[in-house]
């Protein structure tokens, strides 16, 4: 059992409700979130409309309010805009779901007012917003209103999503709208995308940059995001429908030859029932990029086989992404489709020919995941000199998976992070450079011979020679 002065909710409970309102008198007193929070959870008290009351001018304030939030300020925004949302779903949601829609609806509108004087450099306010997106569909549906009057709304968001913050708002709101609100709010997207843009006179348009080409204009960078809002909304509307060719209209030929393109496409006809077309999306690809790895597109050509019944192009495919990109996850669904004894021939040749890649990163990466320690730790140790001790990333891992077996191995790999932290005085690198070290003096007494490479003790005087006045790295030490 927890002791008494635990802070738990148990304890405070007994606590009794007078002291501990004088409590949160006490504490909340100087600190306005506080406050807020406290009012907000009395008006829930009291009922859905008192704390939708409160909640509005909440938002009013938030939307008014110009001055700049930077990054350390910018907790206190996030707890708040967190606390009206949840406030919206819980104290008001529950009861009165059409309320607690036009309220979430309001909470999105602070969106941009939001962006524009905030440092949202983390991305942690646009996923308050995107909270907020799937607030939007489960109170859609809670609340069973117009589906004409939801596409309304949509449509409007939509056009103002400057920020992305209402990304997957129409497969959000898919079930409340149903195919009537999907129709209409497509309809108001033809429409908009039929209205003539008007072409302000030569001298009125506003430079905002130059290109190659010449100045770049304020209105053509509106014109192009317009396009891109109705383009993207009717694929997104498309998706909804299950309507695979509309989807596709929303690609000109020679962009569907794009291999990312491509690859979404199949995805789309492969899910409805149209194999053949989409291994034909596929093949009319163009590979702009040789050598480049677009495994989407290869995965998608992969279902697409599979699907065809074309077993053994199939795993051709997933051995090629093995063979030009050293990609595990491709020999591993290659080899589990192989009989049994089979898999195990096919791994020894695949990590043989891993052996031999290049770049030597990529195949030590490969060898000590898939995990094979042995054969990453003779790479190590036959080619210790090509460990690049910046690629703390790779290295760290690789001297984990040796540490065990392979302690010489691992000690190589945790030296080239050593001496790449100090050569090049990393200091921001030197908490993690002593836990190296040490890692180091824990290995030592477990390896017998250090054959043509340095004794740990030989390694420590090196260091301490070539770096002995850089204090702030050896005070960290035991």
């Amino acid at each position: 059992m927890a002791p008494k002065n635990t802070l738990n909710a148990q304890n405070l409970e007994a606590l009794g409700a007078k002291r501990l309102a004088e409590l949160l008198i006490d504490i909340s007193s100087g600190d306005a979130a506080a406050k807020r929070r406290l009012r907000l959870a009395l008006a829930g008290a009291q009922s859905p409309a008192d704390a939708a009351r409160e909640i509005r001018k909440r938002l009013t304030a938030i939307s008014r309010s110009r001055s700049f939030v930077d990054w350390q300020n910018r907790r206190a925004l996030v707890e708040d805009l967190e606390t009206q949302r949840r406030a919206i779903v819980e104290h008001v949601g529950k009861a009165d779901p059409k309320e607690a829609l036009d309220l979430m609806w309001r909470f999105m509108a602070l969106s941009s007012s939001v962006f524009t004087r905030c440092d949202d450099s983390s991305g942690t306010v646009i996923e308050i917003f995107h909270d907020g997106v799937s607030d939007l569909g489960r109170l859609a549906e809670a609340a069973e209103g117009d589906s004409q009057e939801l596409a309304d709304r949509a449509f409007e968001a939509l056009i103002a999503n400057d920020y992305g913050e209402f990304n997957g708002l129409i497969a959000t709101l898919r079930p409340a709208l149903g195919n009537e609100g999907l129709q209409h709010l497509k309809q108001r997207f033809v429409a908009l995308s039929k209205e003539q843009i008007r072409k302000a006179p030569e001298q009125e348009r506003r430079k905002i940059g130059w290109a190659t080409s010449g100045p770049i204009y304020e209105d053509e960078i509106a014109d192009r995001h317009r396009a891109r809002v109705i383009e993207g909304a009717l694929r997104d509307i498309a998706d909804a429908l299950g309507d695979v060719d509309a989807f596709i209209a929303q690609y000109d030929p020679e962009t569907r030859k794009v291999l990312r393109i491509a690859a979404e496409i199949s995805r789309r006809l492969l899910a409805a029932g149209r194999a053949a077309e989409a291994l034909t999306a596929l093949e009319a690809a163009e590979h702009r990029r040789a050598g480049w790895p677009e495994l989407e597109w290869e995965d998608a050509r992969i279902a697409a086989l599979d699907a065809l019944d074309r077993r053994d192009d199939a795993q051709a495919a997933r051995w090629s992404c093995f063979e030009r990109f050293l990609s595990a996850r491709h020999l591993r669904d290659y080899l589990k489709r192989l009989p049994d004894f089979d898999d195990v021939e096919a791994e020894s040749r695949a990590l043989d020919f891993a052996e031999s890649f290049e770049p030597f990163s990529a195949t030590l990466s490969f060898l000590a995941a898939w995990p094979a320690p042995d054969r990453a730790a003779k790479l190590v140790l036959a080619r210790a000199e090509k460990l690049d001790g910046d690629r703390y990333e790779l290295l760290t891992p690789v001297a984990e998976v040796l540490a065990g077996k392979h302690p010489l191995a691992a000690t190589l790999a945790l030296r080239a992070m050593i001496e790449f932290s100090l050569d090049h005085g990393r200091s921001s690198r030197y908490k993690h450079t002593a836990r190296h070290f040490q890692e180091c003096t824990g290995l030592a007494p477990t390896i017998p011979d250090f054959g043509q490479h340095e004794t740990h003790e030989a390694f420590v005087a090196r260091m301490r020679g070539k770096h002995g006045k850089k204090s702030s790295f050896w005070n960290l030490l035991p």
